[in-house]
């Protein structure tokens, strides 16, 4: 008897397996995004919701106007020790009168000057990567990260950043990618929100105009 029942059993349960049961929300199984398109410039949406998350943003609209606010920023702050340690970004940035002398050491510096791969518009996110020469810590061990950005980086959504991550590094996929969406946060001391506890107090990003 016990083995009949236990046949019935095995009986019922692969009939319910073989007719399942119709997925509820069917829409929910689609490729599209559930996110609305921008209805709005990718630069206006990157700096409202950069913003939104302490970020701070300034446009530019070239090199000599990003140069200015950069003199302007360290000099109404007054940093002495500046880390940056990407030839190509120091270059560009020499070659506009930026002179500055960098600093060595990442643990005292005042700030730490970066690029990005992508900024995500929809997130207000600055996405970097491992195969930066910057690498994992720079923007993360700074009291304060600047990064320089320009507008031909912008993208709508993670997913959109994913998929010029994958055409860019065909073959060789970074080890990492991070995404930083503001000033580091954290609310777990009685739900008390305090910034800048794990990583950078502040971050400022500085869009640049594609030529």
């Amino acid at each position: 008897m016990a083995n009949t029942a236990k046949e019935n059993i095995l009986k019922k349960i692969k009939q319910a397996l073989s007719k399942p049961m119709p997925v509820p929300f069917p829409q929910s199984e689609a490729n599209d995004s559930v996110f609305q398109s921008s209805q709005q410039e990718l630069e206006v949406e990157f700096a409202e919701n950069f913003s939104k998350l302490l970020g701070r943003f300034s446009f530019c609209a070239n090199h000599n106007e990003l140069v200015e606010q950069l003199n302007a920023l360290i000099a109404s702050r007054k940093w002495e020790n500046i880390y940056c340690v990407e030839d190509a970004l120091k270059k560009n940035l020499s070659d506009h009168q930026f002179n500055i002398s960098y600093s060595n050491n990442l643990h005292d510096c005042n700030a730490s000057i970066t690029s990005c791969e992508i900024l995500v518009a929809r997130t207000g996110s600055i996405m970097m990567s491992a195969a930066q020469q910057s690498g994992r810590t720079t923007s993360v061990y700074a009291p304060v990260h600047i990064c320089i950005a320009y507008s031909n980086q912008l993208v709508y959504d993670i997913k959109d950043a994913l998929q010029l991550m994958k055409e860019k590094y065909a073959g060789a996929f970074p080890s990492l990618i991070t995404l930083a969406t503001g000033p580091s946060r954290t609310a777990d001391i009685e739900k008390t929100l305090v910034v800048g506890v794990h990583g950078p107090k502040e971050v400022f990003c500085f869009l640049v105009e594609s030529a």
